[in-house]
């Protein structure tokens, strides 16, 4: 088997990363377990990511990219669920299609996108923690920012900068809430249908006129 380009590794390294955070939480997290994972030579992961510290900022960095490519992209093809809505950030500007297309984001979100998103809240908090890491989680949350942004522009809203914010948190929140938060496992299947109305509340209190 031929080794695997820098750029490659790197991916590889990260994305076992997140999947080990997803699995075992950040006590599982170890530039040896990560090498055993992903089928490295010992060292491999170490040789790109010195510290733990820089190894969770590219679990940053590659949790953004991911989740950015499932907003610009809808996710890949024969993903859930079946027949999903247009890519959120190419919906026309109608709040319904846009309605639509987040509810198919948060649905891959909590169905086949759920470890990640676990991990993802795992590394979050880290950062609380650790103040190196700030910067880097401060980076990687620009682009869902921007990409939310541009919606809210495009559905007419005449700051969509705070409108932006807002669907960011209550996004968070939702997906939180529906994952880890105390009533999580106690809660029906994902449902599309009941996501599209979320999503629309969200998209109409976001989008009004602040008093």
């Amino acid at each position: 088997m031929s080794t695997p380009p820098p750029a490659d590794r790197r991916t590889l390294i990260a994305d076992t990363a997140i999947g080990l955070v997803a699995a075992a939480g950040l006590r599982g997290l170890t530039h040896r377990a990560v090498d055993g994972a992903a089928g490295l030579p010992a060292g491999s992961t170490s040789y790109y990511f010195r510290t733990r510290t820089a190894l969770i900022a590219a679990c940053y960095q590659r949790l953004a990219e991911l989740d950015l490519a499932d907003v610009d992209d809808g996710g890949p093809p024969g993903s859930v669920p079946p027949a999903a809505p247009p890519a959120l950030a190419v919906t026309p500007p109608d709040r319904d299609a846009a309605a639509a297309a987040l509810a198919g984001l948060l649905y891959r979100w909590l169905t086949v996108g759920r470890e990640r998103q676990l991990a993802r809240f795992e590394l979050s908090l880290e950062a609380a923690r650790n103040p190196e890491l700030q910067a880097d989680l401060h980076r990687a949350g620009q682009g869902a920012r921007a990409r939310a942004a541009g919606i809210a522009a495009a559905l007419g809203s005449d700051r969509p900068e705070e409108a932006a914010e807002l669907l960011v948190a209550w996004t968070e929140g939702l997906l939180y809430d529906r994952l880890a938060g105390a009533l999580a496992r106690s809660r029906p299947a994902p449902d599309l249908a009941e996501l599209a109305a979320v999503a629309r509340r969200m998209l109409a209190a976001a989008l009004a006129d602040p008093a």
